[in-house]
């Protein structure tokens, strides 16, 4: 735990920040999380990790070369990629002032198959708690069906992390800044906006798994973007993405209803602290991409 008292001067602001460094897309655990309890004004995401860990920047101070020793390799196409509630910023750390309720993740990862992952799920309840950049963003819970065993048990769950989520019809449309949670088979989900990249691979999702054959298949992949394996069925997937125009979007889905009950058994913050994205399997949790290749 750190000091109390914050990271600088400026008028103290009620709630904490936390932070965590992990490598390959959260596969590894850099070091145990690192906590304040009052956030300050003045206060940024580069500050809070030059507290907390041996940084090097570069380019005047603007871009994070090494942590903790582990310096960013451009010929290897790895480097240090950082994310605000599971959102990646579109600031350098130097510019993003921290907010009260912020969990910070710096992960070094390959960019071979993507230098850009929107999202993640692995700040679960964030950001659908306190939101992004100090201001709470509404919550939109969307369900294939709302008396399904899924959407009940996302309702539940978001409950009892305090989210205020209000529901709506699938098809319904949000306004950009608003986290909407789609629960539901993805041959139910694959044609709504926000959601059909997940069937272009990482590059255009951020999300390491791929649904084929019109939903009916879910290939599984590693840290360079290359194919693995298919999923069995019953297989359920949580993941988060951004597309321009349709804000964050978060996935509870699955090859089958099956998959989406056993997906939705996922969301809490032991299932997900620090993961990109997970394939709930029968029988096991998967955290993508799976490791080999760039994770």
């Amino acid at each position: 735990m750190l000091a109390g008292c914050g990271l600088g001067p400026g008028k103290e602001r009620e709630g904490g920040a936390s932070i965590q460094v992990t490598r390959d897309f959260g596969h590894s655990l850099v070091s145990d999380p690192a906590r304040i309890a009052r956030v300050h004004e003045s206060d940024t995401v580069l500050r809070f990790l030059e507290k907390t860990h041996k940084v090097e920047t570069a380019f005047g101070g603007g871009f994070v070369d090494s942590i903790d020793g582990v310096k960013g390799d451009k010929a290897g196409q790895r480097d240090w990629f950082y994310y605000v509630n599971g959102i990646e910023p579109s600031l350098g750390a130097a510019d993003f002032g921290l907010s009260p309720g912020d969990r910070i993740q710096w992960d070094y990862r390959s960019w071979k198959s993507t230098m850009r992952v929107p999202a993640i799920v692995g700040a679960y309840p964030e950001p659908l708690l306190h939101g992004y950049r100090g201001r709470r963003l509404p919550v939109r819970l969307q369900c294939e069906s709302e008396k399904s065993t899924a959407c009940a048990e996302v309702t539940r769950r978001l409950s009892d992390e305090g989210v205020v989520a209000a529901s709506a019809a699938l098809e319904s449309q949000a306004g950009k800044e608003a986290v909407r949670v789609l629960v539901g088979r993805w041959a139910a989900l694959r044609g709504l906006r926000g959601a059909a990249a997940l069937e272009r691979g990482p590059k255009a999702s951020g999300v390491f798994a791929r649904f084929e054959q019109g939903g009916s298949a879910l290939r599984l992949l590693d840290g360079d973007g290359n194919p693995v394996r298919l999923a069995p069925p019953g297989t359920g997937l949580v993941a988060a993405t951004e597309s321009e125009g349709s804000g964050i979007v978060w996935l509870v889905t699955g090859l089958d209803q099956a998959g989406v009950d056993r997906a939705a058994t996922q969301l809490s913050e032991g299932s997900l602290r620090a993961a990109f994205a997970v394939a709930a399997e029968p029988g096991a949790t998967v955290r993508l991409p799976i490791r080999g290749g760039g994770g």
